[in-house]
Order: C-alpha cells, then sequence, then structure tokens
C-alpha cells in the first residue's frame, strides 16, 4: 500500500513539475517578445512622422533639447533657398570659409561657384565650407544674422524648441534641438521641390574652375541605394551628438520622415522604423478633388439637372483601426430653380473623425443653367398637361 501511495505521489509531482515549466517558459516567451516589440530603436531620441499633416507615426523622447551635427544642414539649406533670388549666381568663396573644420568639399578662397552648386557642396557630401559660405553670403557676412534667419524659418516650419547659431552644425552648447523639431523641418523642407531634388540626388559633379578641379559628390545617406523609395535627407555626426540620420521614404503617394539622434545603428533602426510604418499605415483618399457627387433636379431650366462636384480633395494616413473612425458625410438641396451660374454653392460635404469635423468642403455645379423664357415655360405646362 506505501508503495502505490509513494508511486502516485512521485507521478503527480512529476506532471507539476512538467505543467510548471511549461507555464514559465510560455511567462518568459510573451515577456521577451513585450521587450522586443517595445525595443523599436536605441536612439536616444526618435520620431517617424508622415509629411501630409505632420501626423506623428512613432515617438522616443521627441521632446528632448540635443545637439544635432550635420543634420542642422537641413534648416540651412532651406533658409538658403527661401532667401536666394538666383540660386545659379556665381559667388566668391571667402578665406574664412575655407578654414572651417570637419567635414569639406574643398573650397579654395576666391574660386567661384553658383549657389546651386554649394547647396549640392552642403547635402551631399556635408561640406561645412559650403556651410559656412552659404550662411556668409545670405547674412551679408554674418553669420548671426544668418542664424537669425535660420531661427525665424524654424519657427515658421512649427519647431518651437530648438536654438541654431552655426550653419553646420559643429558642436555648441547653445545649438539644440528636439527630434520632433527637426521633423517639422524636415517635413516643411521636403514640400520645396528644389530641396527635394538636392537631397535625393545620389551622385552630383561641380565642374573644374579656375582654382580647382572637377568634383564628384556622392551623397553620404546609405539609405538612397538600400531602402525602397528612400528620397533623402541626412546624415550628421559628432562626439558629442553621437550618429543622426534624418531620412525620407514615399510608397503608393504616401512620405514619411523619420529622425534618429544619438543612434549608433542608425542605419538599421531607420530602415526597421519606416518599414515598420509602411506596414502599419496607409494613405486614404477620403475626398477626390473635383469628385463628381450627384445629379440634382432643376425646376424652370432649359437642362432638367444638373451634375455636383467638390473642388477641394482630402487625404489621411491612418493605420486600420483608424480608418474605421472616419465618416464622410454629404448635405445638399435635390432639387434646384434655375437659372444659376456655374459654380453657385449648393451644399458641402464634411468629414469627420471619431464624430468631431475635420474637414469641410463646399459642393457647386459644374455647369451653369439657363431658365425657361415664357414661351418655353407655356410649352412646358402643355407637355406636361
Amino acid at each position: 500500500m506505501k508503495r502505490k501511495y509513494v508511486s502516485v505521489v512521485c507521478i503527480m509531482f512529476s506532471l507539476l513539475c512538467v505543467i510548471n515549466f511549461f507555464l514559465l517558459r510560455k511567462t518568459w516567451t510573451e515577456s521577451n517578445a513585450s521587450s522586443i516589440a517595445q525595443a523599436t530603436t536605441s536612439a536616444k531620441a526618435m520620431i517617424v512622422m508622415e509629411t501630409l499633416h505632420d501626423k506623428v507615426l512613432y515617438s522616443k523622447n521627441e521632446n528632448a533639447k540635443l545637439p544635432m551635427a550635420s543634420t542642422t544642414k537641413i534648416l540651412t539649406a532651406i533658409t538658403v533657398i527661401e532667401h536666394c533670388d538666383n540660386l545659379d549666381e556665381l559667388i566668391s568663396i571667402p578665406r574664412k570659409a575655407t578654414l572651417v573644420e570637419g567635414s569639406s568639399i574643398y573650397l579654395r578662397e576666391n574660386e567661384k561657384l553658383t549657389v546651386r552648386q554649394l547647396l549640392y557642396g552642403l547635402m551631399l557630401q556635408s561640406g561645412n565650407d559650403a556651410a559656412e559660405t552659404l550662411a556668409l553670403h545670405i547674412g551679408e557676412g554674418s553669420i548671426e544674422k544668418f542664424a537669425e534667419l535660420m531661427n525665424e524659418t524654424a519657427k515658421n516650419c512649427g519647431a518651437l524648441n530648438s536654438n541654431f547659431v552655426t550653419p553646420h552644425g559643429l558642436d555648441d552648447k547653445e545649438h539644440y534641438t528636439t527630434a520632433y523639431d527637426l521633423a517639422k523641418i524636415t517635413s516643411y523642407a521636403l514640400k520645396n521641390p528644389v530641396f527635394q531634388e538636392i537631397v535625393s540626388t545620389k551622385k552630383y559633379t561641380i565642374k573644374a574652375t579656375e582654382n580647382n578641379t572637377a568634383r564628384t559628390l556622392l551623397n553620404k545617406n546609405k539609405l538612397l541605394n538600400s531602402l525602397e523609395g528612400c528620397d533623402g535627407v541626412k546624415t550628421g555626426y559628432t562626439k558629442k551628438s553621437g550618429r543622426c540620420l534624418v531620412s525620407s521614404c514615399t510608397r503608393d503617394g504616401m512620405q514619411v520622415v523619420c529622425v534618429v539622434l544619438n543612434c549608433g545603428p542608425m542605419f538599421e533602426d531607420s530602415i526597421n522604423l519606416i518599414n515598420k510604418a509602411f506596414s502599419e499605415y496607409k494613405l486614404y483618399e477620403l475626398l477626390p478633388s473635383y469628385k463628381f457627387v450627384d445629379d440634382i433636379t432643376v425646376e424652370d431650366g432649359k437642362s432638367e439637372t444638373l451634375r455636383l462636384y467638390n473642388k477641394e480633395g482630402y487625404s489621411v494616413v491612418a493605420n486600420e483601426k483608424e480608418i474605421e473612425k472616419y465618416k464622410v458625410e454629404y448635405d445638399y438641396e435635390k432639387s434646384v430653380r434655375a437659372p444659376l451660374e456655374k459654380d453657385t454653392k449648393l451644399g458641402e460635404v464634411k468629414i469627420y473623425y471619431d464624430n468631431s469635423l475635420i474637414f469641410t468642403e463646399n459642393l457647386y455645379n459644374i455647369e451653369s443653367v439657363e431658365g425657361l423664357d415664357p414661351v418655353d415655360k407655356l410649352k412646358d405646362i402643355l407637355e406636361k398637361w
């Protein structure tokens, strides 16, 4: 009897051990999977933002004020582009610009290049000498004055927690930004076709000048060659800032900006974050521009119906859960009386998100409609009779 009892106890104990093992294994697996899902980047600060409405998709310490090295040149470039009347103007390289430390396109004193050529040297090769030259040119000989223009441009972009004192991004305690601000600046800059063209260029040649040989510039942004849809924008590094990268990517009409500050594996992390964004979010056209809405009845008109349409369209970037919360509603007269001029407001289309109104657009008639004259009205009455 005792042996039978001991055997039963041993079997039960063994079963409990096996069950406990699998429970512990399941708990560890779920815990480990959770930690992997949360560890999306090793960056000190990060943000992924779509550029249509500047919607933040993912973020980490996005408002922390940090140095950003040569990603500063994104703001430098758009400030120059917006304050220069002629990008093909030849300017002479000042001696001061040739003495700047760090990355360079090897400018020589009194060498003459166009503003456009210097912008390519700034954004592809990250030339600090190009940055200094452009700043002195636009700032009328003053780096401080150009910095004022940079800060003014930043505020216009919606970047309110940054301060810029250099055009190249070399370390300075008063020179800082946030991942959020840098994404706002980049989103704004990418809407400029000149900026977009420059930062998406992989290779550019500056022809030989009287003072220098021809230079072939290769873009330091490796993602242009390795990431589908990548179209910019800028790398950066100093000992203080660590490795920094601002990248942009467009797929199926949706463009996102990814910012990683102080990130060792900046290319790898950016690829993962961008691919994650495109796997979870899509661009939805809720209201196409110039969409035909309906035919409505016309009374006392030479035409019996007229076509209704909207002018401005509306698109959103959303994931599967968010898109279900959008609702489009039309409100318009089903019958109107002639005469009517073309583009008369006859109703509205409204778009709601989670029952909150986010967009309103008028509805118009596509063509004008003439009213019936007395003879036509009499004929119409007789025909109906």
